[in-house]
This record gives structure tokens, sequence and C-alpha cells, in this order.
């Protein structure tokens, strides 16, 4: 394993790890700890960043290119990954197991359309 895949794995491991403890934090009114979570996932999707940025430094890419397509494509992944995540609250925190899945399984398609949206598609 190259050096830079192993510092991207670490990192990008130690910041999904804080943004979800912050977002279970934050949602999760029996632990009380809504200010410590939002803080929590802020810290996590900074050190998300920052591991793109290391990696694209350490493998000698170039700095992203911020155009209409990245930004789509970041607002899909975003998106998407709120919808499963709602759909996961409405599941086990608030009990709306039907709806929870309905939103849930929306989320999950929409992630699904990243891999068009970045990879493309093309006839054989």
């Amino acid at each position: 394993m190259k050096k830079s895949s192993f510092v991207a794995m670490v990192l990008g491991t130690v910041s999904g790890v804080l943004f979800a403890l912050g977002m279970c934090m934050a949602l999760i009114p029996d632990w009380n700890a809504f200010q410590p979570g939002i803080i929590f996932g802020c810290v996590g999707l900074v050190l998300g960043l920052v591991t793109v940025i290391v990696w694209r430094k350490m493998t000698r890419k170039t700095p992203l290119h911020i155009s209409g397509k990245t930004v789509l494509t970041f607002l899909v992944g975003v998106i998407g990954a709120l919808a499963l995540g709602v759909g996961m609250c409405f599941c086990m925190v608030w009990g709306k197991m039907v709806l929870g899945i309905v939103i849930g399984v929306a989320g999950i398609l929409v992630l699904l359309c990243l891999i068009p949206l970045t990879k493309g598609i093309r006839e054989v």
C-alpha cells in the first residue's frame, strides 16, 4: 500500500467517525449533547477536506478544479447522504419504520445517481 493511500485511509476514517459521532450527538435527544455534536461534526467535515487536500498533494495531483459539475456532484452526494441519514433516524429514533425506509431508499437512489454523474455512461 502506498503511503499516500494509507494516510488518506487513516485521515478519512477519523474524519468520518468524528462526523458520524457528531451527528449522533446532535440528533439523538437522549444524549443531550447538541452543541458538542455540532462541533464534532464540523471538525469531521474540516478534517475530511484536509484529507482530500493532503492526499492530492501527496500523489502530486493538481488541486481540484471547481466547476459546475463539481458543485452538482457535491450537492447530489450531500442530499443523498442526508436523505439516507434522515431515513435511518425515522426508523431508529422516531419509530416511523415505513416512512424511514421510503426516505432511506430515496437517499440510496440519489447516491446511485453519483455513478453516472461522475463516471458517465458509455456504450460498449
